[in-house]
Formats: structure tokens, C-alpha cells, sequence
């Protein structure tokens, strides 16, 4: 695991992310069910994805499905508080459990907000810099892609295969990098 992402993994206890009832497995590597048909990610699977999303200090990050707020608050640690961190949740019980959670990270420079529905990510707020997210689409978001800023990385679960998605200029550069599963993407 890369250096960086270990160091938010230790100052990011997934059992803080999880329901009372979940918290004895935290150490369990697969996805752990946090309620509502919505899971908290596998931890190898989490760590790939940031290390493919390359999160740095002062950056501006959009966490799509940020679910118990487990990786709003590993990102929010990344960036750290020059940065800014945005999860969008469309579950209003995961908007509060998340946001619970991520008040016990302590980094005020990361929040959680519920989704507009019908709209895929943050356009009200973009462009970002990096946008995760953690729920599997069956074609790539033009949506999203069009909230990266010039330059800016995405990392998004499509259609059974992780893909890194750069827009550079006019631009989209798209990288496969192994299969995975999610719970879907949805509006």
C-alpha cells in the first residue's frame, strides 16, 4: 500500500464507519453491510482506488456515495486542511450516520450533504480536482466527467471494471484497472 494512503488508513479507523453491531469486524477485508442495501467498502479495494485517484494536500475532492463517511474521511485526511472535501449521499439515514461519523474524524474541511436527485454528483460546486466514486455505473458519467477540472482524475467503478478517467483539455483518458464489484450508481 502507498505511503500516503497507509497513513490515512492508521489515522482512519474503519470501525469509527461502521454500525455498533459491524464494528468487531472491522479489520474483516471484504464490504461490510452499513444498512439501507449500502456496504462500507472493502479496505484493499478502498486503498486501490486511492492510490489510482493520487489525492494530495490543498486539492479540491468530490466523494460520490460517501455512504458511513469511511472515505470522505480517508480523503479528507489526503487533502488535508488546505483542501476541501465534498461526500454526496442519496440515502438521508447514510447523510446523517456519515456526517456523525466523519464529526468524530475531526476534519471540518470535509462534509456530507444528500444528493440532488436525478443529478449525479456536485455540478452546483465543480470543477474538482478528484472525484471517487464508490457505486458502479454501467457506462462512464459524461456528468461526471464534465465536473473534473482540466488535468483532474476520476476513479469510478464501470460496469465491473475499475476505471481512471483523466480530462486533459478537450481530452478523456480512460485506464482499466481490474474487475471489482459495487452496489449500482444511481440518480
Amino acid at each position: 500500500m502507498d505511503t500516503l494512503v497507509a497513513e490515512a488508513f492508521a489515522a482512519t479507523p474503519r470501525e469509527w464507519f461502521l454500525p455498533t453491531d459491524k464494528r468487531g469486524q472491522a479489520g474483516y477485508d471484504g464490504p461490510l453491510a452499513i444498512g439501507h442495501d449500502q456496504t462500507n467498502s472493502q479496505p484493499r479495494t478502498v486503498a486501490d482506488m486511492l492510490e489510482l485517484l493520487d489525492v494530495r494536500p490543498g486539492m479540491s475532492v468530490l466523494d460520490v456515495g460517501a455512504g458511513s463517511g469511511w472515505t470522505t474521511a480517508l480523503l479528507a485526511h489526503l487533502v488535508g486542511p488546505t483542501g476541501t472535501v465534498r461526500g454526496i449521499e442519496r440515502v438521508e439515514a447514510l447523510v446523517e450516520f456519515g456526517r456523525h461519523n466523519l464529526e468524530r474524524a475531526g476534519r471540518p474541511w470535509a462534509r456530507i450533504q444528500p444528493a440532488t436527485p436525478g443529478v449525479l454528483g456536485d455540478p452546483e460546486h465543480a470543477p474538482y480536482e478528484r472525484i471517487l466514486v464508490s457505486a458502479e455505473a454501467e457506462a462512464l458519467p459524461s456528468e461526471l466527467v464534465e465536473q473534473l477540472a482540466d488535468g483532474a482524475t476520476m476513479v469510478i467503478p464501470v460496469a465491473g471494471e475499475m476505471h481512471r478517467v483523466v480530462r486533459a483539455r478537450q481530452d478523456v483518458i480512460v485506464t482499466r484497472h481490474g474487475h471489482y464489484r459495487f452496489v449500482p450508481l444511481l440518480r
